[in-house]
């Protein structure tokens, strides 16, 4: 095995990803007639947290769009984005038509889940990317820290097995949002 140097934030990613584990795999409680995984609002809140990643994963394009030299630094931060869409369901992430105002501010659902936009060709809906690096990194962590307190208080109404979800992507955020204050180094 070959000695491995454990950084801050290789302790910080692992300590993340085995919380979690944990949190993914917790046991489950009675979830009685008005926390069903299948309510209404358990459904709203997921298509919610969809909209949300979606938006996101957007605002990481458009980041990449403008700072190609971070690649390195945000393509894994942005995968894990993509697959917390994919985890609340990105058919979720679709308007509904005639939209609900219970579901929250509307996002941008049609953010490609490929890769970043072709540099230069930034869609009307993209979100603004500041010009500095730096500056840019620490939106990307404020957008990140407010969607995880933003889901870490929808958690407490939401039915177990989402309100476990919920709390792991919430978790995941408030690491990466570390991890983009972090100096480079």
């Amino acid at each position: 095995m070959p000695n491995v140097a454990l950084t801050r934030r290789r302790t910080l990613l692992a300590g993340a990803a085995l919380g979690g584990a944990a949190l993914l795999t917790g046991c489950s409680e009675d979830s009685g007639p008005d926390r069903s995984e299948d309510s209404s609002a358990a459904e709203r809140l997921r298509a919610r947290s969809a909209r949300d990643s979606a938006a996101l994963l957007a605002r990481y394009d458009a980041t990449l769009a403008a700072h190609p030299a971070l690649q390195a630094r945000l393509t894994p931060l942005r995968s894990e984005v993509a697959r917390h869409a994919e985890a609340f369901g990105k058919d979720r992430a679709a308007p509904s038509p005639g939209g609900d105002a219970s579901d929250g501010p509307a996002h941008d659902a049609g953010a490609p889940a490929s890769g970043p936009a072709p540099q230069g060709s930034r869609r009307p809906s993209d979100p603004r990317v500041p010009g500095d690096e730096r500056a840019a990194r620490t939106a990307l962590a404020d957008a990140e820290r407010t969607l995880s307190d933003a889901r870490a208080k929808a958690l407490t109404g939401a039915p177990p097995e989402l309100a476990r979800l919920l709390a792991s992507v919430a978790a995941a955020g408030a690491a990466h949002a570390y991890l983009l204050a972090e100096p480079a180094r």
